[in-house]
Parts: C-alpha cells; sequence; structure tokens
C-alpha cells in the first residue's frame, strides 16, 4: 500500500523556504510548504474526491487521443462554480504575489504514467506575460524546464512536493518550455492547480 506524505521532517517548519531561481528571461520562484501538512492533506482528499475530473481529448499527428492525466476548469467561462476549498487557495496565493486570477485548471496525474508534454502555456487576452500560479497536493513529480532557443543554458528540473506554490512571471512563457514526464516508479497521486488571468 502506498504512503502519501508522512514524512515529518519535509514540514519541519525550519525547512520552509523560498527560491528565487537565476535563470535568463524569466521570474521563477518556489515556495516549499507553503501551505502546512495538516491543510495539505486535507485540500489533497478533497480535491481528489470532489472535483468532477474529465479525461479531454486533443489532436496530434492528425489522430484524436486522450489528454494522458485528468483536468477540470474553473473560472468566469466556465460551469464549474469556485469551491471553498479553492477560493481559500486563491486567496493565499494571491496574499503572497500580489497577482489577482480570475480562472484555475486542476491536473490529476493518477499515477506515473500520467504525464505533460514540453509547451509554454499560451497567451491570454491579458497581456503578453500573464503570470501562472502552480500549487501541488499529492505525490512529488519533477517539474522539468529547458530554454527555447539558448542551448547552452543546461535543462534543470524541480521537485513539486505536497503543498507547494511555484510562481511562473515575466517573459518566462516566451523564452522556457516545461513538462511532468512519466516515470516507472509506483508512485501516488499528484494534483497540480495552474491559477490564471484570462482577462
Amino acid at each position: 500500500m502506498l504512503t502519501l506524505f508522512d514524512d515529518k521532517q519535509l514540514f519541519d517548519a525550519g525547512k520552509k523556504k523560498i527560491t528565487h531561481f537565476d535563470i535568463p528571461d524569466a521570474e521563477l520562484t518556489l515556495q516549499e510548504q507553503f501551505f502546512e501538512k495538516e491543510v495539505s492533506d486535507r485540500i489533497y482528499e478533497v480535491l481528489l474526491n470532489q472535483t468532477p475530473w474529465q479525461q479531454r481529448e486533443r489532436k496530434m499527428y492528425d489522430k484524436i487521443v486522450l489528454d494522458p492525466r485528468l483536468t477540470a476548469w474553473y473560472g468566469k467561462q466556465e460551469n464549474n462554480a469556485w469551491t471553498p476549498e479553492l477560493l481559500m487557495i486563491k486567496e493565499k496565493i494571491e496574499s503572497a504575489c500580489e497577482f489577482c486570477f480570475d480562472s484555475v485548471l486542476l491536473n490529476l496525474y493518477r499515477d506515473g504514467q500520467d504525464s505533460v508534454s514540453w509547451h509554454s502555456d499560451k497567451k491570454t487576452a491579458a497581456g503578453k506575460n500573464p503570470p501562472i500560479a502552480s500549487v501541488s497536493f499529492g505525490e512529488t513529480r519533477a517539474f522539468h524546464l529547458r530554454h527555447k532557443f539558448n542551448k547552452e543554458i543546461k535543462p534543470f528540473h524541480i521537485p513539486l512536493t505536497h503543498g507547494s506554490f511555484l510562481l511562473m512571471a515575466g517573459t518566462m512563457q516566451d523564452f522556457w518550455e516545461h513538462h511532468i514526464p512519466k516515470t516507472s516508479k509506483m508512485i501516488a497521486p499528484r494534483i497540480n492547480l495552474t491559477f490564471r488571468i484570462t482577462e
């Protein structure tokens, strides 16, 4: 049986930290343990069991395939109404980063075979470089990044842990791509929320 989130040292208050990544053409900040363990555990269970997850279709090489993960959208132009948990998360991250978000995409990576391919997040009506706030609950997954144009910059990855908050801002979506790769390890589910500005 898989056991989740039982590493008490990970949630030692003394280990909380904020990392500002010194990379060109981007603003990237990670706050580990942004949500405390008990709060993270509760949010994870609520989102896992109460979100109206769907497996969406997409076109790839003239074929229609299923996304290798489950998703759900919330926002002004979506059918799903904001839940108390999502509003609480939204308020906390807005207070921390001083941006106001109007939508959120939830991704459920059910196991190590669920993934997302290399991509940059699309531009929106909000402007050329809208920030994206990424919050993770559940199993740790590696968030891989690479520069689109400068091959001398080495790709790197960031472990996104239970309760962490990653803010992508500046020109990051213009110059960087990211993805979550598959893994053959036996791992538990991970839920990721990306808060966005669409208008």
